[in-house]
């Protein structure tokens, strides 16, 4: 079975205390949802039309899992959190197997 993967790339920080408090909720939600959080604010080299910006890279041993830890309630709360205080590409993505 194919792993799932979450990228999110950052473009903007509006709010850094309201990416603090996502933070805090976000990274117990994503473990409590199976995910094991790869990269997070690490260096980015952005190519093409890609910005420098934070991005971040958690693994799931499936994609559904990945799509079901998002879909929580308490996924849904942090980015209740984070609201506007950042704008991001966010994908869910299916590995190959």
């Amino acid at each position: 079975m194919p792993k799932g993967y979450w990228v999110c790339a950052y473009r903007t920080i509006a709010d850094p205390e309201k990416l603090a408090t996502y933070n805090n909720l976000a990274g117990p939600a994503v473990e409590a949802g199976g995910g094991r959080i790869l990269a997070r604010g690490t260096r980015v080299v952005a190519h093409e039309a890609g910005i420098a910006e934070r991005t971040v890279l958690v693994e799931f041993d499936s994609f559904q899992q990945a799509v079901a830890a998002y879909e929580s309630a308490a996924y849904q709360q942090a980015r209740a959190a984070l609201a506007d205080g950042a704008e991001r590409d966010f994908r869910i993505v299916e590995g190959i197997d």
